[in-house]
């Protein structure tokens, strides 16, 4: 009985291995240059914003300083109240010499309250190449390029997955682990083998052809947009491909009532739209090497202590690695964080389970499979 529960354990630990090994073979270092481009088209950035964040100011004026010869900033706002919208004033001001906008108003196509603020600056987007871009994605200078140089022949939309940076205290490290470690590698990971999957943080789109589909509206067909862009994009035969190089999303102080929050609700949000591949993430991180190499180790009398260090060792030193070549943030402080995070993991998927709804920045969600529902207090 103990050879099988030893050879689950190594294969659960090689399964884990592997995926780095393809992601760090995907993946290029951060603040990796674009390639150059032959052609460089008019785009068009749309960005749904709702309240300050820890760095707004910072994102903003990343955003108003692109290398890229023609783009517009179309800012999304649902509320002229929001104060937010002072903030986007103050840097339209400061930069002149680049077109922005703000335009406010709540189109309610969806119980997706992001997309429902987006839904005004597709429309008003004057160029064929659309970019929907979170408030807190913080610009390189090379953001365009490289979502350009992600397009291809068989593409059907380009994306980024959120890179963890700049986190203040044990808890934003936490995050770290969850976002770049651990939710970008097995991204990287799938996209690799033939599983891409939209992110809804950066997507590059081609006008025409979503218009051709739908348009934005078509995107309200599930709760999630970027579900919804994977079913779309795989249901004309196209693909998801993303960035050799993930953007950084700032993250400052946080604490475990946040991050428990965030997590759950994406994990809600996998659950309901890909079940079957939701399913198996039950099974990631180090919990379950960790628990068959212990019952191997007590039924042949070995030391379980030592198959645990040696468990733990061979699935963090990877991906501290991975971490540490791809100039991601990292310290020692990170292995408790992985470790956390790996203790939080099966909490998240089972309250994933449950219904329920969730806070999304004063918005309640309530996330179904039979259907979700937005509740915000303006509609009230």
């Amino acid at each position: 009985m103990e050879y099988y529960l030893a050879i689950a354990a190594i294969a659960f630990l090689l399964v884990n291995l592997v995926s780095i090994i393809i992601a760090a073979r995907r993946l290029s270092p951060s603040g990796s240059a674009a390639p150059s481009l032959p052609k460089q088209p008019p785009a068009s950035i749309v960005i749904p914003a709702c309240g300050i964040e820890n760095f707004t100011s910072l994102t903003l004026a990343h955003a108003f300083a692109l290398d890229w010869p023609h783009y517009e900033l179309i800012f999304c706002v649902a509320d002229e109240r929001d104060p937010v919208v002072s903030k986007i004033q103050d840097a339209i001001a400061a930069h002149p010499a680049v077109p922005a906008r703000i335009l406010i108003g709540d189109d309610r196509i969806s119980a997706n309250p992001k997309l429902n603020n987006c839904v005004k600056g597709w429309r008003a987007a004057t160029n064929d190449w659309v970019i929907l871009a979170d408030s807190n994605v913080l610009m390189p200078p090379d953001y365009v390029q490289h979502l350009m140089a992600g397009w291809r022949k068989d593409t059907g939309v380009v994306c980024s997955t959120p890179l963890g940076s700049r986190p203040d205290g044990f808890w934003a490290k936490v995050e770290c682990v969850f976002l770049n470690t651990h939710q970008a590698r097995w991204q990287y990971a799938g996209e690799a083998v033939g599983f891409g999957f939209a992110q809804g943080k950066s997507m590059l789109w081609y006008k025409p052809m979503l218009n051709a589909e739908g348009g934005i509206e078509a995107l309200a067909a599930e709760i999630a947009e970027d579900a919804a862009a994977t079913k779309l994009v795989h249901g004309i035969g196209r693909k998801v491909h993303l960035v050799a190089s993930p953007f950084e999303q700032p993250l400052g102080r946080r604490n475990l009532a946040e991050i428990w929050g965030r997590q759950s609700r994406w994990a809600r949000l996998r659950r309901v739209t890909f079940p079957a591949y939701f399913a198996p993430e039950i099974l990631l991180g180090s919990l379950p090497p960790l628990l068959f190499g212990i019952a191997a180790a007590l039924i042949a009398d070995v030391s379980a202590t030592a198959v645990a260090v040696a468990v733990l060792l061979a699935t963090y030193l990877p991906e501290f690695g991975l971490a540490l070549a791809k100039n991601w943030p990292v310290s020692l402080a990170s292995f408790a964080a992985m470790m956390v995070r790996d203790i939080m993991m099966p909490a998240i998927w089972l309250r994933s389970w449950i219904g329920g709804s969730f806070e999304w920045r004063g918005s309640t969600m309530t996330i179904g499979t039979e259907g979700s529902e937005l509740n915000t207090p303006s509609a009230a």
